[in-house]
């Protein structure tokens, strides 16, 4: 019976499966065919001065705007005045008008959206005096009457209350708009 042979070392890099990708990325640059088994790519990447991006988180944090999606409290913004835990925390909305304001009160992070607006330099579980104070500075509730998120906001909600002659009316503006935008698409057809 032939002795089985026992392995002493352990494989060498040529030995290793060749990775499938030989591009960093989606770029376009292929690797070198030294640093295809490399374990740090990050260091050719850096040496050929590619620009990796990151995304742009938003992240829960002190002075971030969040938008509240449930609750009694729907539709209103408010800040982040403190981190309860993972699922959970401490808002205040001191908003500029009357009908917009929101109390102190803990959210479930469920409840809310992430805004990309942030009050900078706001202290941890600073007081309604102070929140008030920075939100005005920062003019949040104008910022994000302006951005196009509330805009849409504002369309989805007329859209909604339209009436069924209302409705009538918008369906016959767009068949219109179609028929001009082939109109003109036929006639630029036919010119060239």
């Amino acid at each position: 019976m032939p002795t089985p042979k026992i392995r002493t070392q352990s494989p060498t890099v040529a030995d290793w499966p060749r990775p499938k990708r030989d591009f960093i990325v989606g770029s376009l640059v292929p690797l070198p065919p030294s640093s295809r088994n490399s374990r740090s790519l990050h260091i050719f990447a850096m040496a050929a001065n590619i620009d990796i991006k990151t995304t742009s988180w938003k992240l829960v944090e002190v002075g971030r705007v969040v938008l509240i999606r449930s609750g009694p409290y729907t539709g209103k913004l408010a800040t982040i005045v403190e981190i309860i835990d993972h699922k959970r925390v401490l808002v205040d909305g001191p908003s500029t008008q009357e009908e917009k304001i929101v109390p102190r009160h803990a959210l479930a992070l469920s409840h809310a959206t992430l805004t990309p607006f942030v009050i900078p330099k706001l202290p941890r579980a600073a007081g309604t005096g102070p929140v008030r104070k920075l939100w005005e500075k920062e003019e949040i509730d104008s910022k994000f009457a302006s951005s196009s998120w509330a805009k849409k906001n504002a369309q989805v909600e007329r859209r909604k209350n339209l009436t069924d002659f209302e409705r009538f009316k918008v369906m016959r503006l767009k068949k219109q708009s179609r028929y001009e935008v082939l109109k003109a698409a036929a006639k630029v057809r036919a010119s060239a």
